[in-house]
């Protein structure tokens, strides 16, 4: 172990330098956000002759037939190996894991019940065009990060054990809230920025409880004014109970963090998007750098793309319950593995090939050597490996001023076509100037949506098309919702910046 160290030590160090652009980059690109067709049947990945792409139940039994061993004859040429068995394993086509009902349409979603065109979420039920929505959050669309026991969420992101909340930004323990940002213990919240344990307030304004619910009731009555609403909500992303925070915005119980966004109950780390502890504990999730995603007790991570808890990662994705993993994508319960691909309950692997414990670390001493004189022992995995459309990822949505030719240059790949994952052929269109054909209110001012308009499919003022599907009309007839203007994915990536 003592020799590793020397490595790990390396990596550690530049990990701790890194710009927060160029984290973004390499690792928010491993995260996709969209959906695509591919023979008729919704993928997580566009088609490309990057990986080879097969249906979910058909990976479940071949997944531990398919895994390759290659003999490292040249261990210095170990990144070509790399290459060939990430091209020679089949991948899902979505990743459904247990206990997941209905979801279909869904992506790297467990424990979840009616879901559709959601991605990365759990414990969670009755969500639609969202992403992490988590901990027992249920009835949650066009929204992002709604964790904890939320409920009752529409067109929002970054919601913490709070119920009932509309087109808001930031919101803590909190409930009944619309148009609003950076709320922490508030109930009763119209068009509201930066306020704590307040109640009945419109602009920042306190009202008699009576009067307030005839105000907000004349504000809900204009429907179209719901979006202008929405774009004039304050884009500044406050720190609540949080210290010694550098460029970093959305911080809630956080101490001593640089460049980091939407994070709850963290202290200690740098270049970090998307991170909480929900259990109230003492503090232990440290020394995290350059990380997306990551939830519980963590520490000693460098480099990463979606964590649970444990420790001792480096330049890794998506992997439960581990310790000691460098540079590997899919592992389960596996320790000490190097450049490894889809393996469970394994240790002292490299290349998926499994070493006795001294063979291992000689092997691995050798491999760290040959990258260190190579410069990318610090670097994630090569560019030309990323499977997805860069303008579909995280990584564009968090900062969009990435251009097709820097990132084509890098061996990116990006999407110029439209996406119409979900619409079927020769649908009747209605363009988003023609919407209120299909809403109304009625004579006794009660909000009606008329159901025909799921028959057909919606054209945006960009050409994108979506359509509403029951679940969608269900939630806007219960809140007296306008139908949306915007494509799901734009609603998705909705008030996502970090300025």
């Amino acid at each position: 172990m003592q020799d590793l160290k020397i490595w790990e030590d390396k990596i550690k160090e530049k990990r701790k330098k890194t710009n927060f652009r160029d984290f973004v980059k390499e690792i928010c690109s491993w995260q996709p956000l969209s959906f695509y067709n591919i023979d008729w049947k919704v993928s997580r990945y566009p088609k490309s002759n990057r990986i080879k792409i097969i249906d979910d139940l058909e990976f479940n039994k071949k997944a531990t037939e398919q895994l390759e061993k290659w003999d490292l004859i040249n261990w210095a040429n170990f990144l070509k190996l790399l290459s060939n068995l990430w091209l020679e394993n089949w991948l899902p086509r979505l990743w459904h894991f247990w206990e997941t009902e209905n979801s279909t349409y869904s992506e790297t979603v467990w424990a979840v019940k009616n879901a559709y065109l959601t991605h990365l979420s759990f414990y969670a039920e009755n969500i639609l065009y969202s992403f992490w929505v988590s901990w027992n959050a249920k009835n949650v669309l066009n929204s992002s990060l709604v964790v904890n026991n939320s409920q009752e969420v529409y067109n929002s992101v970054w919601i913490i054990n709070s119920y009932k909340i509309f087109y808001s930004k930031c919101i803590i323990d909190s409930n009944n809230i619309w148009f609003s940002t950076n709320l922490i213990w508030c109930q009763e919240c119209i068009l509201c920025d930066d306020l704590q344990n307040q109640s009945f307030c419109i602009k920042n304004i306190k009202y008699e409880k009576s009067e307030y619910f005839e105000k907000k009731k004349e504000v809900l009555k204009y429907k179209k004014l719901f979006s202008k609403y929405s774009e004039i909500l304050s884009n500044v992303g406050k720190n609540i109970n949080s210290s010694n925070l550098i460029n970093s915005s959305f911080s809630t119980f956080c101490e001593n963090l640089e460049n980091s966004n939407y994070v709850y109950q963290i202290k200690n780390w740098r270049n970090l998007l998307l991170a909480w502890n929900f259990s109230w504990k003492e503090w232990i999730s440290e020394n995290i750098y350059d990380n997306f995603t990551t939830s519980l007790n963590s520490f000693d991570i460098y480099w990463w793309m979606w964590t649970s808890p444990w420790d001792n990662w480096y330049c890794n994705i998506n992997s439960w319950d581990f310790s000691h993993i460098y540079y590997s994508w899919f592992l389960f319960n596996c320790s000490f593995c190097l450049w490894c691909i889809w393996l469970k309950n394994k240790s002292f692997c490299i290349l998926n090939k499994e070493y006795e414990k001294s063979e291992w670390y000689e092997l691995a001493n050798k491999i760290f050597a040959q990258m260190d004189s190579d410069w990318i022992l610090w670097d994630f995995f090569p560019w030309s490996l990323n499977p997805f459309y860069f303008n579909d990822t995280m990584a564009y949505l968090i900062d969009d001023s990435f251009t097709k030719e820097e990132v084509e240059k890098d061996g990116y790949m990006w999407r110029d076509e439209k996406i119409k994952v979900d619409i079927p052929e020769n649908s009747e269109i209605v363009e988003v100037k023609d919407l209120n054909n299909f809403q109304w209110y009625d004579s006794n001012w009660n909000w009606f949506i008329n159901p025909e308009i799921m028959k057909k499919v919606i054209q945006d003022k960009n050409w994108n098309i979506y359509k509403i599907v029951k679940m969608e009309y269900d939630f806007l007839m219960k809140h007296w919702l306008p139908l949306p203007e915007i494509h799901w994915l734009d609603r998705i990536k909705m008030w996502f910046k970090f300025n």
